[in-house]
């Protein structure tokens, strides 16, 4: 059996790590900036408590200087690994298929969503995509406010004749100003109030998917941002 070529194999943490600083920092001046703060604060407070609190003992002296660097690590790839996905949704922002990214990526667990959109305008690519969680139908439109107005109501009315009832939300995608901008969906989805159990949000998106959907959209290229999360610290 023929040994797998080492070359083939996938890049360590560090050198992870490494990349998606890079790929990062092109896009984002304040990168450097932020993680420097980010990690020389932890430390500082911790030496800053060990001199107050240690009172000589140099057990705990030690012990807070640890735990200011390790905090500082720690924040350090949070934060990383948030600038690096806020990086890579503004290099698809405002492409076709770019709200289904985000449903690809970054929803879970109790989320029932597609990358595909239900609806599309063929001639401008306006689209409009559904999700299905605790807080009931969420329809978000993908283009601006004044021209998938019509398409979200429409697809609202399919949702009720298919589950009467069901609270539906509408939100918004696009290059209007108070839009919601693409890194923010997640958090967006996520705000509204719960109403369903899991069990009704599996029967609410089984019975949808069964309306007919919209033609597919390829998810635009660029980076991934399913791979520029930091590798978690051991």
């Amino acid at each position: 059996m023929a040994k797998k070529d080492s070359s083939a194999k996938e890049p360590g943490r560090i050198k992870q790590l490494w990349q998606i600083f890079n790929l990062t920092k092109e896009s984002d001046k304040l990168l450097v900036p932020i993680l420097l703060l980010t990690f020389i604060v932890p430390i500082v407070a911790g030496v800053g408590a060990a001199i107050l609190i240690s009172g000589g003992s140099i057990l705990t002296l030690i012990l807070y200087i640890t735990t200011g660097i390790l905090l500082a690590i720690l924040l350090t790839l949070v934060v990383l690994g948030q600038r690096a996905e806020r990086t890579a949704y503004q290099q698809i922002s405002g492409q076709p298929g770019a709200v289904g990214a985000v449903l690809r990526s970054a929803l879970r667990r109790a989320w029932q969503a597609s990358e595909f959109p239900v609806a599309v305008n063929p001639r401008t690519q306006d689209a409009v995509y559904r999700a299905v969680g605790k807080p009931g139908v969420v329809l978000i439109a993908e283009g601006s406010k004044a021209k998938t107005k019509k398409m979200l109501e429409d697809e609202r009315r399919a949702v009720l004749r298919a589950v009467p009832e069901i609270p539906v939300h509408f939100v918004y995608v696009g290059p209007d100003a108070d839009s919601t901008p693409l890194h923010k969906l997640n958090r967006t989805l996520k705000s509204f109030k719960n109403s369903l159990r899991k069990a009704e949000v599996l029967a609410v998106s089984h019975r949808l998917n069964s309306l007919k959907s919209g033609p597919n959209i390829p998810v635009p290229k660029g980076i991934d941002p399913t791979k520029v999360r930091a590798p978690k610290p051991r």
